[in-house]
């Protein structure tokens, strides 16, 4: 199965050369779950052209610095190649941005939230188990770097990973076509780590150090990541 990464952010400049191209992070993580995916990527965010949804695979809508209420010129065919994939029930992943941009083509409320950021690594209540899912455990710790929060998921979005600090974490959608996560199962912890400490000077200083803390916990990622394989093989 070939999963087309539409990339709508990049790894920030001052840990590119450390850490390389966001879109080999998502190959990792896909390769480790042992189902033999292929990868196209198509860089909207830097211009490139949206391929027609119902001629792909799957889809996988990354991270990024953007956010839903900004005005590059991008946004708007990106909420309609959503809003495309979805009719055509093209399967569908949304990390992070992705998760928020989807909830927002569909019918959510995305906003940046008062609760300041989230970092490091977050444990999230398993509240619905999928089919895909149905072996998770009642919690899942799993890395985030992000602002932005879901506030209202769309009438078409069943909530499966929830917490505290984001009670919309995980949606799954009723067309059993698209999934999204606002935490980063594709984050090594090196990652997750030195994106904390890139955000010291835009989040308090107490909130990196808990973050920073928070790594030596037992990641799920992992099994975040086999849960989004049998999604993508289940289609």
């Amino acid at each position: 199965m070939k999963l087309t990464i539409i990339q709508t952010g990049e790894v920030p400049a001052p840990l590119r050369g450390q850490f390389g191209p966001y879109r080999k992070m998502f190959e990792t993580m896909f390769d480790g779950t042992g189902q033999g995916f292929s990868y196209d990527m198509v860089p909207v965010s830097d211009g490139a052209p949206f391929p027609d949804p119902g001629q792909l695979e799957g889809i996988v809508i990354t991270g990024s610095a953007a956010g839903v209420y900004d005005d590059f010129p991008w946004l708007n065919p990106l909420r309609a190649f959503i809003r495309e994939a979805y009719g055509s029930r093209t399967p569908m992943l949304g990390v992070c941005f992705g998760h928020q941009i989807m909830a927002d083509a569909l019918g959510g409320d995305v906003r940046k939230s008062e609760k300041g950021w989230g970092l490091g690594r977050h444990n999230y209540g398993v509240v619905t188990r999928p089919d895909f899912m149905r072996r998770a455990p009642t919690a899942l710790a799993v890395a985030c770097s992000h602002q932005d929060q879901v506030i209202v998921p769309p009438a078409e979005a069943q909530v499966i990973l929830a917490s505290d600090f984001t009670p919309n974490a995980g949606l799954a959608y009723r067309n059993g076509a698209a999934l999204s996560f606002q935490p980063h199962p594709e984050f090594a912890d090196d990652y997750t780590i030195a994106l904390a400490e890139l955000r010291r000077s835009k989040a308090p200083d107490d909130v990196v150090d808990k973050a920073l803390a928070s790594v030596t916990t037992k990641s799920h990622s992992a099994d975040v990541a086999g849960y989004i394989g049998q999604f993508f093989k289940g289609r």
